[in-house]
């Protein structure tokens, strides 16, 4: 075989394998594209819909179905004061778990209120607090939730740091019923020194227990008095303890951008703290209707989603 010849064979050899080197990175970056996983998974909280629960035109069993089909959203975080006396009926909770799941519905959270202080400093009525708390517990692992939403609640007479240990002591004792169930306990900015980010983050450090984090609100900071603590500081402050995350929502201005927070900076700051999973629509606006409210916080979540993206 002349020299030639093999030349023409090995250029038309390497012109083909480089064409399917191509082909196959193009194609490669499409499906890299179509399998990458978005920033963030957003998920609705029953609360944005506390009107019509409350006012009976909103069913507790029928919140996963408005949930999928009014709103386009795959995942549900509830709250306890919608199904308060069924923690322990399992054939109520086995009728939510499978209409959620029918609907491939994830259940993220329960949010519970109404248990008692767990930093109460009576520690009879801490320790009752911290077992109130149990049969949550168990209907969020019967659920398929990954943890309960509580309060870290304890007297306000009391000091900055008598309230910390009080509330580190109840949630650690929560927190370690719940890794034996594999539920974590997650601690909102929901009022009182909790909406102080460094005090709750001081609650974290306290407790020093994995299975215990926080759920950040963009919202929740009134610390007393007309008082506001900064958001965003806040927001960054709960955000390396995050196992969950509050998108408050209340008012939208014309191009659809929350007007009491800037989402793309405090999106900015939960994924800087490594944060990929569920964030929650909470809307509590009276602007817009409820429903009004749910579809403007998410197209504004999806839309900062592709900003960042």
């Amino acid at each position: 075989m002349s020299q030639s010849t093999t030349r023409r064979q090995f250029l038309a050899v390497s012109a083909s394998v480089t064409s399917a080197m191509g082909i196959a990175h193009l194609t490669g970056l499409n499906l890299n594209a179509a399998n990458k996983k978005p920033l963030y998974e957003i998920s609705l909280a029953q609360w944005s819909l506390h009107k019509m629960l409350f006012d009976g035109k909103l069913d507790n069993l029928d919140f996963a179905k408005t949930t999928k089909e009014k709103f386009g959203i795959n995942a549900v975080e509830y709250v306890n004061q919608f199904f308060k006396d069924k923690a322990k009926d399992m054939a109520y909770l086995g009728e939510m778990k499978k209409r959620a799941s029918d609907l491939g519905v994830a259940n993220v959270l329960i949010m519970i209120d109404g248990e008692g202080n767990l930093g109460d400093p009576d520690e009879a009525a801490r320790i009752k607090a911290v077992e109130n708390h149990y049969k949550w517990v168990d209907a969020a692992k019967f659920l398929g939730c990954h943890s309960i939403r509580v309060n870290a609640r304890s007297d306000h007479k009391l000091s900055y740091g008598e309230q910390m240990v009080l509330a580190a002591d109840g949630l650690r004792r929560l927190s370690e019923f719940g890794a034996e169930k594999k539920i974590g306990i997650i601690v909102e900015n929901h009022g009182g020194l909790s909406s102080d980010g460094a005090w709750l983050a001081g609650v974290m450090k306290t407790v020093d227990n994995p299975n215990c984090g926080t759920l950040p609100d963009f919202g929740n900071f009134r610390i007393g008095d007309g008082n506001m603590y900064d958001r965003y500081q806040g927001v960054a402050e709960l955000m390396p303890y995050a196992k969950a995350v509050s998108a408050k929502s209340h008012d939208f201005d014309a191009k659809g951008n929350e007007i009491h927070t800037d989402y793309l900076r405090m999106m900015q700051i939960v994924l800087n703290a490594g944060y990929h999973g569920y964030v929650g629509i909470e809307y509590e606006g009276s602007k817009l209707s409820e429903p009004e409210g749910i579809m403007a916080t998410k197209k504004l979540l999806e839309r900062v989603r592709s900003e960042l993206a």
